[in-house]
């Protein structure tokens, strides 16, 4: 079996073009043994490219433990360019992935831009004041770290403090997705962030739906439209649109897709 191994600001994934769809999507222990970083590729998640029709593609995600899991921002703009590599694309495509049809386009410099759904108004979280929730296509759970606090965001305990709020009641039984922000000084300035993921259950370098939810959470934090904000693993950038109910539309988050290398798995 071939694979294509992508990045996108860190955030890594093991690409399987199966549009022959034969590859064993049930096969929890196989998908986990290809993601795990010891003794498989290394990956974050796993991502099938499939035909379906009225698409030019169909975007099939499973977490690092084997698991299909919700939308993946930075999967999906490695989706995109994985697509144009194979030739299935030029520079607009419209797809499809588990939480609907989403349009994006790649520029001659390999940035991938990618709609986002529609998301609802953030929402206060239950698990500490300076906290919201947002749900971006993954639920996102987002606390705001005041910069006289210490410790700063580049030594808090990321692991610690986002397996416990990932675990907390609140967000019984399917958990969440947490990130942690350092506000800037200058709103215009990139928004540092740290993200746990459920399903890794670690750290990431980068999530996509995550910065998504931190840009629109900071929009009401002085953040205008686009929002920079620098991942462990590099920068990325949320467009918006308010709502008038106080969601948000035409989101939109760019930023690179790389292809890494390519393999065999036998």
């Amino acid at each position: 079996m071939q694979f294509h191994k992508y990045q996108g600001t860190g955030n890594d994934f093991v690409m399987i073009d199966d549009r022959a769809k034969v590859f064993d999507e049930t096969n929890q222990a196989l998908i986990a043994r290809l993601c795990h970083r010891r003794f498989g590729i290394g990956a974050d998640g796993l991502i099938l490219l499939r035909n379906k029709p009225d698409f030019d593609f169909e975007m099939v995600y499973f977490n690092a433990d084997g698991r299909p899991s919700s939308m993946c921002g930075n999967g999906g703009r490695c989706t995109v360019a994985f697509a144009k590599f194979l030739g299935l694309i030029d520079s607009h495509t419209r797809f499809l992935a588990v939480d609907g049809p989403h349009d994006a386009r790649v520029d001659d410099n390999g940035t991938v831009h990618l709609r986002m759904i529609d998301v609802e108004p953030a929402q206060e979280a239950e698990v500490g004041e300076e906290d919201v929730f947002l749900h971006t296509g993954s639920p996102h759970h987002i606390h705001f770290l005041d910069p006289s606090e210490s410790p700063s965001l580049a030594e808090f305990n990321v692991f610690a403090a986002g397996h416990d709020i990932r675990y907390d009641q609140a967000y019984d039984p399917a958990g969440t997705n947490v990130n942690f922000v350092e506000v800037p000084a200058d709103p215009a300035q990139p928004w540092p962030v740290r993200t746990y993921e459920r399903g890794v259950e670690d750290e990431t370098l980068s999530c996509g739906t995550g910065v998504t939810a931190v840009a629109l959470a900071a929009s009401q934090r002085g953040a205008a439209s686009p929002v920079r904000l620098r991942t462990m693993g590099g920068e990325l950038e949320v467009s918006f649109e308010h709502r008038p109910d106080g969601g948000f539309a035409n989101v939109w988050l760019s930023g690179p897709a790389v292809r890494v290398f390519s393999g065999m798995v036998a």
